[in-house]
């Protein structure tokens, strides 16, 4: 089904089999949690419960293990991201985006409408918008989406295959027996359920190249590239220096105290993390890119 309102319809993967309806597994779906059988049945009168092929779905047949469904649900009560999503550079192709803080990439959860996806396909009016990468909700900054299916493995493929350089701005601490530049090498693994991620034993997968470049009053601004994607890698290795970035809610310790504050509508205290800037060569034309955020890790408001 196509995106409404700028949002994608919800795909369910059916965990049981025959011994269950279709509408039993959906009504055991935590994502769908909340509606009734009757909303259910309201959806599929309409035609808004489908299969893969967009064929409508009876609601009282067999499930099929693991097929998938596909239909729009309620969006969730969420807090309004109080802040903008400047343009950064358009054309045919791509739009590259300046991500304020707390908005995340694109909908999962809890967040749904407030996510820079939906927002960026509502204000250019157009359901072709898709993100060629991700950020962390906590983090602001560069964030590139294509605008035409056509080309969007192509920008894909850049970020996959790890051909895009990136580089970030974070405040925090500074120490007097570090030293930097220096490059932090470990194993990083996140498990589902975990809020964090963990460094273990084992074969390399986590590079981050981290340098003081300036000092503030609030603390030492570095410059950190990453020559590897784990999840929370930047956050992580700065806390196993010592330097913790500022307003971070996991690392090196867990604050429900900031952790608590976006679901609250407190928007005071954001992680000081900014992918600054994203260079690479256009796969479409071979041209030399670079693009840079406008927000600063010491005033984020600024």
């Amino acid at each position: 089904m196509p995106p409404r309102d700028g949002v994608d319809a919800t795909r369910v993967v059916l965990r049981s089999g025959p011994e269950r309806t279709v509408g039993e597994c959906l009504l055991s779906t935590p994502s769908l949690a909340g509606l009734t059988l009757d909303d259910l049945r309201a959806r599929a009168v309409r035609g808004e419960v489908v299969d893969t092929h967009g064929h409508p779905v009876d609601l009282d047949d067999p499930a099929r293990l693991n097929t998938s469904v596909f239909l729009y649900r309620d969006l969730p009560d969420e807090p309004h991201i109080p802040f903008d999503l400047p343009i950064l550079y358009a054309d045919e192709s791509i739009v590259v985006v300046d991500k304020p803080h707390f908005l995340a990439t694109m909908p999962r959860g809890r967040h749904v409408a407030q996510t820079a996806l939906v927002r960026l396909r509502r204000q250019l009016g157009t359901d072709l918008v898709s993100p060629a990468h991700r950020l962390d909700r906590l983090t602001a900054g560069v964030l590139l989406f294509t605008l035409r299916p056509e080309v969007r493995s192509a920008y894909q493929e850049l970020f996959a295959t790890r051909q895009v350089v990136k580089e970030y701005r974070a405040l925090a601490p500074m120490r007097d027996d570090l030293t930097t530049p220096v490059t932090v090498t470990d194993r990083i693994e996140k498990t589902a359920g975990d809020l964090r991620a963990r460094v273990v034993d084992g074969e390399v997968n986590a590079i981050s190249e981290i340098t003081l470049i300036d000092r503030s009053g609030a603390g030492g601004i570095y410059r950190l590239r990453p020559h590897t994607g784990r999840t929370h890698q930047l956050r992580l290795h700065m806390a196993s220096l010592g330097v913790g970035i500022v307003g971070d809610p996991l690392y090196p310790d867990i604050r429900p105290d900031l952790a608590e504050r976006p679901d609250h509508g407190d928007f005071s205290q954001p992680l000081r993390l900014v992918a600054y800037a994203l260079g690479f060569d256009d796969p479409l034309t071979g041209e030399a890119r670079r693009f840079e955020s406008r927000r600063s890790v010491v005033d984020p408001d600024g």
